[in-house]
């Protein structure tokens, strides 16, 4: 499942450069996630780096765009131009 940003968004700008796809950019108040993009940082991290750094915990599981796991795989491997 993607990851989304909440209106408890401080603006911090810690999200955005560690998203290793590309994921995060500003809304018109806060940061959002491209639910697209989003693996949760599978295929490159263990744990989603920006909820990892976030200062205030704002970014849970987006309910609206449920994934499992191989399905962030293949989402990773179609980014990274990667075979199936």
């Amino acid at each position: 499942m993607a990851l989304k940003i909440t209106d408890e968004c401080i603006n911090c700008d810690v999200c955005e450069p560690v998203c290793p796809n590309q994921a995060i950019s500003m809304g018109p108040e806060f940061y959002v996630i491209d639910p697209a993009r989003c693996t949760e940082c599978v295929g490159h991290f263990d744990e989603p780096q920006c909820a990892m750094l976030c200062p205030v915990a704002c970014i849970p599981k987006d309910p609206a765009h449920v994934e499992d796991a191989q399905g962030l795989m293949q989402k990773y491997l179609r980014l990274t131009s990667q075979p199936v």
